[in-house]
């Protein structure tokens, strides 16, 4: 990035990024292109989704079948504005589409995906659609980023995703006790919203619940960092993470996964003495 044409974003909006946590970003894609990943993904959502549309639901890492997922996750202009903002290579790792809005509570990514240092993930939300205030949209906080990064025994809470609503319920009381006011992420179709590691956000009421709102996530770390779980961590030990970058090329082999792994040799001679068929 030696030259101004090869920017994304401009010093005025890295400030804002720094200031508030959150950040919009129009990536210039066609409609044809986002309309096309609305209906590759739909069949791949759930079957109480396809009996009621209007029924809350999402996919994860569906660009590992559909290629304008995957290509919409390593978009040049979100690459080139992720490195602009904290100055390392980002790493896709994980995408997640939605077919309407969550009216999700509340939270900070970072209680899910963090890094050694802190703060090297962010979230990347673009609109399939026009979104509006009616159909469910995003909802975020800006300036919290700069809380602390809260763990679940900074919140007096046991780690362990069992406990994630309780998570949810010290999360209110976090903004309530700072005074934070909430902004809707109102986005055209193609606009991307950005936010940092640690910004709280998640879905808006759905007002008109009749209406679709078509979205991709796309979670991004960077390189160079130690990637772990907080949710399933605790001072003693990280939950740590080894993620399978998504791809800039269709040309790419997924790992197998672990129960298609073959098991090691003592293991193997374990099971089948187990099942009476090795010698001790």
């Amino acid at each position: 990035m030696s030259t101004e044409e090869t920017k994304a974003l401009t010093s005025q909006q890295i400030e804002s990024f720094a200031e508030r946590g959150v950040l919009k970003l129009d990536l210039g894609v066609s409609a044809d292109f986002l309309n096309n990943i609305v209906e590759q993904v739909q069949p791949l959502y759930e079957p109480s989704h396809q009996q009621n549309p209007l029924l809350a639901t999402r996919v994860q890492d569906a660009w590992k079948q559909l290629d304008s997922v995957r290509q919409l996750a390593v978009h040049a202009k979100v690459l080139t504005a992720l490195e602009q903002l904290l100055g390392r290579k980002p790493l896709p790792f994980q995408t997640l589409n939605f077919p309407v809005g969550t009216s999700q509570y509340p939270h900070s990514d970072s209680i899910h995906f963090n890094t050694v240092p802190a703060g090297y993930m962010v979230g990347v939300w673009v609109a399939l659609e026009d979104i509006d205030a009616e159909n469910g949209p995003l909802i975020y906080y800006p300036g919290s980023h700069k809380l602390p990064y809260y763990s679940m025994q900074d919140l007096g809470l046991e780690p362990g995703y069992p406990q994630y609503q309780a998570y949810e319920r010290r999360i209110q009381d976090v903004i309530a006790e700072h005074g934070l006011q909430p902004e809707l992420g109102l986005a055209r179709q193609g606009e991307a919203i950005i936010w940092h590691a640690n910004l709280l956000h998640g879905g808006a009421a759905r007002k008109d619940v009749n209406r679709s709102r078509h979205s991709q996530v796309t979670h991004y770390f960077f390189e160079g960092c130690e990637y772990y779980t907080p949710m399933e961590s605790d001072q003693a030990k990280r939950k740590r993470r080894k993620p399978f970058w998504i791809p800039k090329t269709s040309d790419f082999q997924l790992p197998p996964e672990p129960w298609e792994r073959p098991l090691p040799v003592r293991a193997l001679r374990k099971v089948l003495r187990g099942l009476g068929l090795a010698d001790e």
